[in-house]
């Protein structure tokens, strides 16, 4: 198999960290709703939910919501081996487990044989914390990422090794898992004694962010923008939501660090919103996608040639949706990317500017998504407190604005946008039902199964590690329904396809079996 390449690791890499991501999104808005409705903001205003029974339910709610927040260490340890591998992937999300309890149990050890084992009065000034019941040194997020690229490594060197017959049945797959254990046991000690070095680092990044002041969620925003074409943008999105690069506070006596740690910290605890977390996070995003590229389609609508606005309709209508609904901006951006550079880095500079306005309008909408559904739970129904109507009005400014400048810049430059070519064809994509997507013909396109090394999708995009790049066919593989394709060097290759990718790459995978 060939080796796998640096920028492919990273990809995946980024991928990853969407499983624990995705839950804690789907957790944060079970907790907004469960938080808000027992708020006695809401219950001023509607005070038939009063109610013993109805409080007890969303006191529940706001209760199961933590469960991501509270867990996400080891969640990350899991899931990181699970995106990562290509084979056995049970077996690496256990060796996730595993590696992440030895590592604590390890780390006790040093702290109680060298009498540095905090009492529990002081467990904050020591930087140590109880962690799945063991007294162990808050690592946080970083220490179950530490673990699960670990855990990859060993599983890849690992996986397929052959023991004498007498140890056979400890061979294979159930080999990882117990050298986790050694490794991660090992890793324990070293732990405590490089742990300040890094966490001295964090801390540094952290500080330079917020010395940038209002510039800091501009600096976020446009960096997550200008890393998305490539597929990186998660790994800045993850440290800046869940480590001291996004701040630190101090929350029922606890030290939270990560903007999206702290705000999940303030909302279920019903403490008031911190405008320095949140303006990295939800509130940061709305500008742009539930405003801005909706306006984008409506200028790639008006722009298009009459006779081919009924083919791109369907299309440009799903991408607006994905973007205000979903918070999943993709197929609306790559409609543009690869046509007009220019038109993507305007995006990128509004983008920013959107994350610094609202953060100097002290506005403060937390969670993940930055969609409608983000600005009415965790905007609308927490009071007028979180300036939500801040959000709307600078929207629709932002709506206007991207729509007149995209709309005057696609006709000066006589950009072709979908619809503007003089023989468009729409694909059956733009009809924007799934099944008009063409597994067949995509994998033919990409040079037919066995060019395939190996296949995966993220959120909107398939991700694939091919033999020969050079064999690709483009227009076949949009003729299948996908929307751009990305070479990102000789052998790791995207496919833009959409929301429905996961599908496409299950019916690829399918064929391919």
């Amino acid at each position: 198999m060939k080796k796998v390449s640096l920028w492919d690791f990273f990809q995946n890499f980024g991928k990853s960290l969407m499983l624990p991501v995705s839950l804690l999104a789907a957790m944060g808005i079970l907790l907004g709703v469960g938080a808000s409705l027992s708020g006695k903001a809401v219950l001023d205003v509607l005070p038939f939910l009063d109610n013993p029974f109805l409080q007890l339910i969303f006191k529940f709610m706001t209760s199961l919501g933590l469960f991501a927040f509270i867990n996400l260490p080891i969640l990350f340890a899991m899931a990181i081996p699970l995106g990562l591998v290509r084979t056995e992937k049970g077996i690496a999300a256990f060796s996730g487990y595993v590696g992440f309890v030895v590592l604590n149990l390890s780390i006790n050890f040093f702290l109680n044989e060298t009498g540095t084992l905090a009492d529990s009065g002081s467990l904050r000034d020591a930087g140590q914390a109880m962690i799945m019941g063991i007294q162990s040194i808050d690592t946080g997020v970083l220490g179950g990422v530490v673990v699960g690229v670990l855990v990859y490594h060993i599983h890849n060197r690992f996986h397929e090794i052959q023991l004498p017959d007498a140890f056979a049945f400890f061979g294979g797959a159930r080999f990882v898992p117990i050298m986790t254990a050694v490794c991660m046991s090992i890793v324990g000690l070293v732990v405590p004694l490089i742990w300040p070095v890094f966490d001295g680092g964090i801390r540094a990044i952290g500080t330079l962010i917020q010395n940038a002041g209002p510039f800091g969620p501009f600096l976020f925003i446009s960096g997550e923008r200008l890393l998305l074409p490539f597929g990186l943008h998660h790994i800045l999105v993850a440290a800046v939501r869940f480590t001291s690069i996004g701040g630190e506070a101090l929350i029922n006596g606890e030290v939270v660090a990560g903007a999206l740690n702290i705000y999940y910290a303030e909302l279920g605890n019903g403490l008031p919103f911190s405008p320095e977390a949140t303006r990295f996070l939800s509130q940061a995003k709305m500008p742009f996608l539930s405003f801005g590229l909706p306006g984008v389609a409506l200028a790639m609508y008006h722009t298009a040639r009459p006779e081919n606005r009924a083919n791109i309709k369907s299309l440009l209508i799903s991408g607006a949706v994905s973007c205000a609904v979903a918070g999943i901006s993709e197929p609306i951006e790559f409609l543009f990317l690869f046509i007009a550079p220019v038109l993507y880095l305007f995006h990128t500079v509004m983008a920013g500017l959107g994350a610094l306005v609202l953060g100097l309008l002290q506005v403060t909408i937390g969670n993940t998504d930055g969609n409608l559904i983000d600005l009415l739970v965790f905007g609308v129904l927490q009071g007028t407190q979180t300036k939500w109507i801040l959000v709307i009005l600078v929207g629709i400014i932002w709506f206007f604005i991207y729509y007149f400048v995209f709309k005057f810049l696609i006709i000066k430059l006589d950009l072709k946008t979908p619809g503007r070519e003089e023989n468009f064809v729409g694909t059956d994509n733009a009809k924007g039902t799934m099944k008009n997507y063409a597994a067949e013909k995509i994998l033919q396109g990409l040079g037919g199964k066995d060019n395939i090394i190996s296949l995966d999708n993220c959120i909107t995009r398939l991700r694939l590690v091919l033999k020969d790049t050079s064999i690709i066919q483009e227009d076949l593989i949009k003729e299948g329904g996908a929307i751009n394709i990305m070479k990102l060097d000789d052998s790791n290759v995207q496919v833009i396809i959409g929301p429905q990718v996961h599908v496409v790459k299950n019916q690829i995978q399918s064929i391919i079996e």
